[in-house]
């Protein structure tokens, strides 16, 4: 048995029940699993100095894109809306390989890492039709490489250019090949198991890209193998006049037509819903992934997520792609959270530790999880430390949590332990070669603007 001590912590966050904050407290983990919080005596195979440090459990990424780290920053579309920015990337997402899947995987991974995330889904929709259908393949590889919990989506796009769909017809897989592929990826990489490493999910990418036919089937098959959905919604007022004019519906009215609400459902960005949609969410138990770094980033608008949690919606946070956020700083995602929070509803519609609950205890309901996302005794050693003792935190002591989100000029992590594994080590990621990580994304970066003609 291997065991790790976080040795007198200036502060253990635990975001159970009762909300219980420790000071000057340690935490133990034996193997995989948080044993003990409190007065700890005992010796460990590891010590961590917990002095000066904000241990808070590790945060969960409930959106993201992560292919999608080879595009960021394209000055063509830095000042783009989202119909607009995504026909002119989908012409250069349309060279992705193999290696650019993997590569692009562990780079927002790692990211994600040193800003003390821990579980992160992606929403991998982009199948370029001379493409291999194992693209999903190689960013799993990329998540057992790095270490993190992951929540994998199997994607998809049917519904192209030629028949009023907005992606290109090169990017898009028929229902039959999407329905095939769905299954072989639930069947071999699915683990429905408690302190499963890798969770397979079922995402038709958006209403404006997929038959209704598909998303009925996929639907269907999500229930039969017990595995969980998602997908975009409401992002934009494009999007809603784009469904109110093929299908009679607004967005969440044609979800529920097609069987997508439930415990089982969650939806990234809800940005324009009114108050009967907000309260069919909280009904039905369906989640959203709040992501207002892309949101503002794209002009899309500013989710009402005080309404959301006023009336008992899973509310979880996603950083989103990486060409629509250009980052993937979970930490910083959370600031964001709060301040677009009080332009939207007020400045005490939303605090620090509201904040970081939802990017913690809001992540694991989402994803139909009681074992992350929470520091109890028993649950999963996902946890991140931060170090306070900084001169960016200096003069923030009355409230060292509440810095954690307030103050900062760095959002990376001193500690960041997945499983039991510690993959974040003195503000450095643990096993993976970063240097490599880095050059690989550039060079591929380089070649995908070279196919598609951009200097």
């Amino acid at each position: 048995m291997s065991t790790i001590l976080i040795k007198n912590a200036a502060i253990i966050a635990t975001f159970d029940s009762e909300d219980r904050i420790y000071k000057n407290k340690s935490v133990l983990i034996k193997d995989n699993k948080i044993a003990e919080i409190g007065d700890i005596k005992k010796d460990a195979d590891q010590i961590i100095d917990g002095k000066g440090k904000v241990v808070i459990p590790g945060m969960i990424n409930t959106h993201h894109h992560l292919y999608q780290t080879l595009t960021r920053n394209l000055k063509e579309v830095q000042d783009a809306k989202l119909f607009d920015w995504l026909k002119y990337l989908y012409n250069v997402w349309k060279y992705i390989d193999y290696e650019a899947v993997n590569v692009s995987a562990k780079v927002g991974m790692g990211e994600l890492l040193l800003t003390g995330c821990t579980t992160t889904s992606d929403h991998l929709y982009l199948y370029p039709q001379h493409q291999e259908n194992n693209l999903i393949d190689s960013e799993i590889e990329a998540a057992r490489q790095m270490g993190i919990r992951f929540h994998p989506t199997r994607g998809s796009m049917s519904l192209g250019e030629s028949e009023g769909g907005l992606p290109p017809d090169s990017v898009v897989q028929s229902d039959k090949v999407i329905m095939k592929e769905s299954e072989r990826v639930i069947d071999k990489y699915h683990d429905s198991s408690e302190f499963s490493m890798c969770r397979i999910v079922l995402a038709p990418c958006s209403p404006f890209s997929v038959t209704e036919g598909l998303m009925v089937e996929t639907a269907g098959l999500a229930r039969e193998k017990n595995v969980y959905m998602h997908t975009h919604l409401a992002e934009t007022k494009d999007e809603e006049e784009f469904c109110l004019q093929e299908t009679g519906l607004r967005p969440l009215a044609y979800m529920e037509k097609v069987g997508w609400v439930g415990k089982d459902v969650w939806f990234a960005h809800c940005v324009h819903l009114d108050d009967d949609e907000i309260s069919k969410l909280a009904d039905t138990q369906s989640g959203v992934a709040h992501c207002p770094s892309s949101n503002a980033r794209l002009g899309s608008g500013i989710a009402p997520i005080r309404k959301m949690l006023d009336k008992g919606v899973n509310v979880s946070l996603g950083v989103d792609g990486s060409a629509s956020n250009d980052s993937s700083d979970m930490l910083g995602e959370a600031r964001l959270a709060m301040l677009v929070a009080r332009i939207k509803s007020g400045v005490d519609s939303m605090s620090a530790y509201d904040v970081l609950k939802m990017a913690t205890v809001g992540g694991a309901k989402v994803l139909g999880r009681n074992e992350i996302g929470v520091l109890n005794e028993g649950n999963a050693a996902d946890i991140a430390v931060f170090n306070i003792d900084r001169i960016d935190f200096a003069g923030s002591g009355s409230d060292y949590l509440g810095a954690l989100v307030f103050a900062g000029a760095s959002h990376i992590a001193d500690t960041v332990i997945v499983n039991g594994n510690i993959r974040v080590k003195d503000s450095a990621l643990v096993g993976v070669n970063e240097r490599e990580i880095v050059d690989s994304a550039n060079r591929i970066s380089e070649e995908l603007r070279n196919k598609a003609g951009i200097e």
